[in-house]
């Protein structure tokens, strides 16, 4: 009687929790052997698990709600008033350097517009460019420099690496452009 007792108490405990799932889904394990199985669930639909395994996974994107949060997150040029900004020159042109050769550049820029310029980043196409941005926004009329540094260590050839400018303007990048012509190490060894 003791045993019987404790069983129908179980199983009201188990019911009551069950009860109880406010998901209002069933969880139910996939079949062994992949049969097909149709479930009822409590909103009255029904859901086959019969299927191919990774259909459920074609297209999920376990960062998608994290990419999505940081494209909405603008970029701190973005939420500052825009300005305008003017190179005196958006390309330079090294001629013909030495593989293992060091060259820099200065591009030289003004402020052209009525806000403050605040150059959020400057970044180069690959790890041989590397441009320094000023760190203090610009005030409206006053020039700024970007100095730009080529390592050819490397390199052969012809080259051209860009420098991607981000800041309160309108686009909010800019492209500048550097070139050389990088004479191998084997040519200048054999002469």
């Amino acid at each position: 009687m003791k045993g019987l007792k404790i069983g129908v108490l179980s199983l009201l405990v188990a019911f009551t929790i069950a009860a109880c799932n406010n998901s209002g889904e069933e969880t139910v394990s996939k079949p062994i052997g992949g049969e097909s199985e149709v479930v009822a669930t409590k909103s009255n639909k029904a859901v086959n698990t019969k299927g191919d395994e990774d259909s459920a996974l074609k297209g999920y994107d376990p960062l998608k709600d994290q990419k999505n949060e940081q494209a909405r997150v603008p970029s701190s040029s973005e939420s500052l008033p825009v300005t305008s900004i003017k190179f005196n020159e958006i390309e330079h042109d090294f001629g013909t350097i030495d593989e293992g050769d060091r060259v820099e550049h200065t591009f030289v820029f003004t402020n052209t517009g009525t806000e403050p310029l605040v150059l959020e980043n400057c970044k180069g196409s690959c790890g041989c460019t590397v441009p320094e941005c000023p760190k203090v926004p610009i005030l409206p009329g006053e020039q700024g420099k970007i100095e730009v540094v080529f390592n050819s260590k490397g390199k052969k050839n012809s080259q051209t690496k860009r420098v991607t400018v981000t800041a309160n303007t309108a686009p909010v990048q800019s492209t500048l452009t550097i070139k050389a012509f990088v004479t191998p190490e084997e040519e200048l060894s054999a002469n």
